[in-house]
């Protein structure tokens, strides 16, 4: 231990054996505080001063005119974002932000064209055009400023696409509820319409029943028609012949009574000419006949008056009746002869009734036909309505049934559907504070490659004097490393205090400093003794390539896959992660196992060291005593 100690003191009294020597050594000690307090002071918070980069913002926009109402959505973005100043926005013409971009009087333009308005209001039109937002960037000027540009414009982007489909998903849930009380209208007066349906159907089914029956009655009533017009085919000719034999007993009856009635009215009057019993007896008395004799002559006279008298009025009756006969066969005949004037109208009526019956019959069946279709069809459509009218109820169902306020709060959940909630088991502060730990692993590396230029790696009067590679390789590696700790003594002062960085835990984030440096001073030490001033420039080398592969600036999955590999063997990716791990008060136990692998490096590196001593102190080769390039 002892020797360790002389050692050292001895390598640090000729790092300070003279005041050019003591500044160099301030110089190359200070050298990681400047790189790490200078890079992330000037990078601590970028985006916070963002109101200082120079932005043209053109608008030519002539806005849309929608029921007779202008808007102008170029106009209304222009004037939020001079008012937001999250930019230095500077109101131009296009040729005058043309010009400024070339210039680099501008980092980028924002233009929004003549059609901007037009364009993102023809979402409610049958032919949407899409709204451009037109982004000019020159990164000649700045290429970082593009991707500022990038944000800016798609921020302004999303709050336009948010405010425009708030506003079209607001008209669409306003038609959407007009169409629903439609289908609730439709709902009930399809319902209505499968009521009325059943009802036709079951009147359909009975008109089928019923034209069934008619159909059967109009093919009898056809058939006895067609019977009836057959018979009476000859009926007119019949009736004819029946009328010229009335007429002729009309006529013989006539005669009959022109010759009964003169002898009637003879008799009647010769009848009425017979004088009575009294007139007889005093006719008889006045030609002297005896009372006696006119007894016996009235006797035989007055029955044959009364057989005269029976007989007289029974001619009468006879003359009545044939003059009765006389008219009754000449009313038979006048009727005959009309009823044969009518029967030919009655045959053809006939016939056109029994062709009639028969297309009665023809359509009758038709109908039933037809009827029995109607019944079927409206059976399908009682089936078919009333399934329309289900589908209808479920379809309102399906539909919510939402006020207008509902519908405001629809539309932007519409327009905006999902609301990130920030939260973080881990954070950084700062810009500055999230590149920290990468840049104060950059630093421990470049102090302690550095040092090495002044710090010899070991003492060749020690490897030829004492022959104990052991105690001068702790000796060669205890100088750097303690000045390596004194430099990371400083950054993380500057880190903690004067960039005001929070660290969540701070001793151990001292330890795991202190342990990174030690590290870092190994490695270098092992290539330094191991290849001389080549190690040197290796030790460079292998500065660049954790420098890339380190992840500190991206995640180290964009890496590709070769560089991944040495992301994860290379120490400072672990110096990274354990830093942010004790800083940002994350897993500690990732913090352990990134310390276990330096502490697999550091051990590696002082055996490595070891091994190349040890052959020194047995061996000495002419590489061995040949100059450094370096020191």
């Amino acid at each position: 231990m002892r020797r360790i100690q002389t050692l050292v003191a001895t390598e640090l009294r000729r790092l300070t054996a003279s005041p050019m020597a003591t500044l160099a050594l301030v110089a190359l000690m200070i050298v990681p505080v400047i790189y790490a307090g200078l890079y992330l002071w000037g990078n601590d918070d970028p985006y916070g001063r963002l109101e200082e980069v120079p932005a043209a913002l053109v608008v030519t926009d002539e806005g849309v005119t929608r029921d007779g109402e202008t808007t102008n959505y170029g106009a209304e973005v222009r004037d939020q974002l001079v008012e937001d100043g999250a930019l230095e926005w500077h109101v131009t013409g296009a040729d005058e932000a043309a010009d400024g971009l070339r210039a680099g009087t501008y980092d980028f333009v924002v233009t929004f064209g003549p059609d901007f308005s037009r364009h993102l209001a023809s979402i409610d039109d049958d032919d949407p055009v899409q709204a451009e937002v037109e982004l000019t960037t020159n990164d000649a000027n700045s290429y970082l400023a593009g991707t500022i540009a990038d944000t800016v414009t798609e921020t302004v982007r999303a709050g336009l696409a948010r405010e425009v489909g708030e506003e079209s998903a607001r008209t669409l849930l306003d038609s959407v509820a007009t169409i629903r009380a439609g289908l609730v209208d439709a709902a009930d007066g399809a319902g209505e319409v499968a009521d009325g349906a059943a009802t036709a159907a079951s009147g359909a089914t009975a008109l089928a029943d019923g034209s069934q029956t008619a159909r059967t009655g109009a093919d009898d009533l056809a058939a006895g028609l067609a019977e009836l017009r057959d018979g009476s085919a000859d009926l007119p000719e019949q009736t004819a012949s029946l009328a010229d034999g009335a007429r002729q007993v009309a006529d013989g009856n006539a005669q009959l009574e022109d010759a009964v009635t003169p002898a009637a009215e003879a008799i009647d009057d010769a009848v009425s000419d017979l004088p009575s019993e009294a007139e007889l007896r005093s006719d008889l008395e006045e030609a002297g006949l005896a009372s006696d004799e006119i007894d016996r002559v009235l006797e035989l006279v007055s029955p044959l008056h009364d057989d005269i008298e029976a007989a007289n009025t029974d001619v009468q009756a006879a003359a009545a009746a044939v003059a009765q006969l006389a008219d009754g066969s000449g009313a038979v005949a006048d009727g005959a002869s009309r009823l044969a004037d009518g029967v030919p109208d009655l045959a053809s009526g006939i016939a056109e009734a029994a062709t009639g019956s028969e297309t009665l019959a023809s359509g009758v069946t038709s109908l039933a036909n037809g009827s029995a279709d109607l019944a079927d069809g409206l059976g399908d459509l009682d089936a078919g309505s009333a399934e329309l009218a289900d589908g209808l109820a479920d379809a309102t169902q399906d539909i919510p049934d939402q006020t207008a306020e509902e519908r405001q709060t629809a539309a932007r959940m519409v327009a905006d559907p999902v609301s990130v909630s920030e939260d973080a088991t881990s954070a950084a502060s700062s810009y500055g504070a999230g590149m920290a730990p990468f840049f104060i692993s950059l630093a421990a590396w470049i102090g302690i490659y550095a040092l090495f230029l002044i710090v010899k790696p070991y003492s060749a009067r020690a490897v030829t004097a004492l022959r104990r590679p052991l105690a001068i390789t702790l000796g060669a590696w205890a100088t750097p490393a303690l000045l390596g700790i004194a430099q990371m003594l400083a950054v993380f002062a500057i880190v903690r205090f004067a960039l005001g960085y929070d660290v969540a835990q701070p001793a151990a984030m001292l330890a795991f400093l202190a342990l990174t440096s030690a590290t870092f001073a190994a490695i270098v030490l092992a290539l330094n003794v191991l290849l001389g001033s080549v190690g040197q420039f290796l030790g460079l080398i292998l500065m660049v390539l954790q420098l890339v592969t380190a992840g500190g600036t991206f995640p180290y999955q964009t890496l590709p896959a070769p560089l991944r590999i040495l992301h994860e063997a290379l120490p400072m990716s672990h110096a990274v992660d354990g830093i942010r791990q004790l800083m940002y008060g994350g897993d500690a136990g990732r913090a352990w196992a990134a310390a276990a692998f330096l502490g697999v490096w550091l051990a590696a590196a002082l055996g490595v060291t070891l091994a190349a001593l040890w052959r020194m102190t047995r061996t000495r080769t002419l590489r061995d005593l040949r100059p450094s390039l370096i020191g």
